[in-house]
């Protein structure tokens, strides 16, 4: 028990380093017991004193009451992205245009750790913490400085010297233990796992109670500093003083000064070596010249500065075995084969399945059961078979063929000419079910949170929910029979139906899983009509007429609003509440992009499919799915399709990304 102020402060101090030790170090020299008896006699004291309750105190990380929102924040440095390389050549070459740029023939490079997490500004006001703003457009961000008080290696109170405003640029992170401990959690209690420890930071800092987010164990990594000038003349010198000050920065070991490209590959291949050891994880290295008055000298062009670079790795990859071969029936039908793995750690998780997309992938790999292959996950995320090493296949293997009969529902199996997909045409095939009510309930369609894939499975197995509707009728006393459902998840889940029911048209559309209509034209189609029953009424020629709607989606979009099994579960949606809303864009006005239509193919590097598209909009453009005679751009990606060589035959204008990025502003 705490007996007077003294012993109060002294508790305070104690505690930020018994939280230097845990988040910093990792290496707690107290158990989690002792931390919370310690943290519960400092709370104890507050109450009876809040007279001497210190803004710097460990106990204000977490505040009481949920937040309703995020408040918007301007930066007023912009959050720029960096340029990525993924060669020595491409490197060289930006060294080259740095000597050229500043016509000096000595520069000193400070090389760190590219961290794969998520951005965020860190504003200090006369020591203290007064703002945390995440990255957002670049420009304008999410205030989050309650979520960020739960990190316990945030100092609310920096040491030493510093100046009267400081703004920190760093990345909050999950350690890949955390991640692995939270994934497993969100497994038991029925949700989706998140993909990789990115997109898991990420979604925390988004969560609306601190407290919440405090349980996610978050970290993060400072690099520089936005706002102001740092009171030191390098980068190397900044992060030895921000460290001085209290705030967490890469190792001096995971840092190095290099005069050449020889020295930064060198270090790349260093930390290259290191990566499946890391704590956490990294997607490269940042290159930036170390002299800070050489930064404000080359400036940025568009979104990127011209003083720094990424050198970004190579995707993982691991080698395991195929255990098997199994099927899966997507919601219109599609077999997709997957290979059954031994579960195998890489870049974050642990992989134990992946697509192997179709029968003719399988064929050109030649991929059989028993064989030991190599996987990646594409982007980092998606697992994929990227080779077989056919000295250790199995002498017993023979090819594997796609099965004859659906497995879940037996009928036969279609595959039509021109066609690579292999379907189950039984619409009333139980796979396929599950498949659209879990598709319904997605972050792409009507967004219910805590509906993830197994709790669908659940739900469907017991009978609860047999068409999408049925979501909408569920009760507790329902919910309470599904496995590791208590109070608080069956209220969670309630209330995110709830929400569902007011959405935007374009995700109704998405949501309702007409074949070849994906996000762009489910946008097209919610911007052109004044309403539902708009839509339902849309002529074949209506559709055809508009641009970015090609005849099999037209002709699959009459089919469905015709077939009467699909207007009786739409009225039975709208019936029980739900009610999707026609959504004004805000629109910036006066730009280039305006009235102009794109297509997007291959993998982009800077921004999701998503992200490209909405971008596309907010300047007046539209985004299609095919390429025809009145498309303006093509956005091509790496590895891009047949949409990529449509565009080159017709004569469409062809964008890189670096050519996109510049002209969105």
């Amino acid at each position: 028990m705490l007996k007077n102020q003294r012993q109060y402060i002294e508790l305070v101090e104690e505690l930020i380093e018994h939280d230097k030790h845990y988040y910093d170090e990792a290496s707690p020299v107290i158990s989690d017991y002792e931390y919370d008896r310690k943290m519960k006699q400092l709370i104890e004291y507050e109450k009876k004193h809040p007279e001497h309750v210190l803004a710097h105190s460990p106990s204000q990380r977490i505040g009481e009451t949920a937040t309703e929102g995020f408040v918007q924040r301007e930066h007023i440095a912009p959050m720029m992205s960096l340029a990525n390389t993924y060669s020595s050549d491409e490197l060289a070459d930006f060294i080259k245009r740095v000597h050229k740029g500043l016509e000096k023939k000595e520069i000193l490079f400070s090389c760190e750790l590219k961290m794969d997490g998520t951005a965020i500004s860190l504003r200090y006001e006369k020591g203290r913490l007064v703002h945390a703003v995440t990255r957002g457009n670049g420009k304008v961000g999410d205030d989050v400085t309650a979520n960020i008080k739960t990190i316990g290696s945030v100092p609310l109170k920096l040491t030493g010297h510093v100046p009267d405003v400081l703004e920190v640029r760093g990345e909050v992170y999950l350690s890949l233990a955390t991640f692995e401990k939270l994934n497993a959690q969100r497994e038991e209690e029925g949700l989706e796992p998140f993909a990789n420890p990115r997109n898991a930071a990420a979604g925390s800092l988004k969560q609306l109670d601190p407290r919440e987010v405090a349980k996610r164990k978050l970290n993060i990594m400072c690099y520089g500093i936005g706002e102001g000038q740092s009171p030191k003349s390098t980068q190397h010198e900044t992060l030895e003083f921000l460290e001085r000050a209290g705030l967490p920065v890469s190792k001096p070991h995971h840092r190095a000064l290099c005069s050449n490209l020889e020295e930064i590959m060198e270090f790349a291949e260093k930390v290259h070596k290191e990566r499946p050891k890391l704590p956490f994880e990294i997607d490269g290295i940042v290159v930036k010249i170390d002299e800070l008055k050489f930064h404000q000298i080359l400036g940025a062009t568009g979104k990127t500065p011209r003083f720094a670079v990424a050198y970004k790795f190579a995707p993982e990859q691991a080698w395991t075995r195929i255990l098997d071969i199994t099927v899966q029936v997507g919601r219109t039908g599609t077999l997709t084969p997957v290979a059954e793995l031994e579960p195998v750690f890489l870049a974050g998780s642990t992989i134990s399945r992946a697509t192997l997309h179709n029968q003719e992938e399988v064929a050109r790999k030649d991929i059989r059961i028993g064989d030991c292959v190599a996987i990646e996950k594409g982007g980092d995320v998606i697992p994929k078979v990227v080779k077989v090493d056919f000295k250790k296949r199995p002498s017993s293997s023979k090819p594997w063929h796609m099965p004859t009969h659906c497995p879940a529902c037996h009928a036969s199996v279609v595959h039509h000419k021109g066609e690579v997909a292999v379907r189950c045409p039984n619409t009333r095939c139980t796979a396929q079910r599950m498949r659209r009510i879990q598709y319904f309930a997605s972050k792409h369609a009507m967004d219910i949170e805590h509906m993830g894939e197994k709790v669908v499975e659940q739900l469907v197995e017991r009978s609860l929910v047999t068409r999408v509707s049925d979501i909408y009728l569920l009760t507790p006393q329902d919910l309470a029979r599904l496995d590791g459902f208590k109070e608080k998840s069956i209220r969670n889940l309630l209330y995110s139906i709830e929400q569902s029911k007011k959405c935007p048209l374009s995700r109704f559309i998405m949501a309702l899983g007409i074949k070849y209509v994906g996000t762009e034209t489910a946008d097209l189609l919610a911007s052109h009509v004044k309403d539902l029953d708009h839509l339902l009424s849309l002529s074949l020629d209506e559709l055809l007429s508009l641009d970015g709607i090609g005849e099999k989606t037209a002709q699959a979009l009459v089919s469905y609003f015709q077939d009467p099994d699909n207007l009786e579960e739409i009225h039975l949606l709208l019936s029980h509440g739900v009610s999707p809303e026609r959504v004004k864009k805000h629109i910036i006005s006066g730009h280039p992009f305006a009235n102009k239509t794109f297509v997007l193919t291959g993998s982009l590097s800077h921004f999701t499919r998503d992200e490209a598209s909405e971008l596309i909009k907010q300047r007046g453009g539209k985004v299609s799915g095919s390429v025809s005679k009145n498309t303006d751009y093509v956005l091509v990606g790496e590895d891009p399709g047949s949409k990529y060589e449509k565009a080159k035959e017709l004569g469409v204008a062809i964008l890189s990304e670096t050519q996109f990025k510049r002209m969105l502003d």
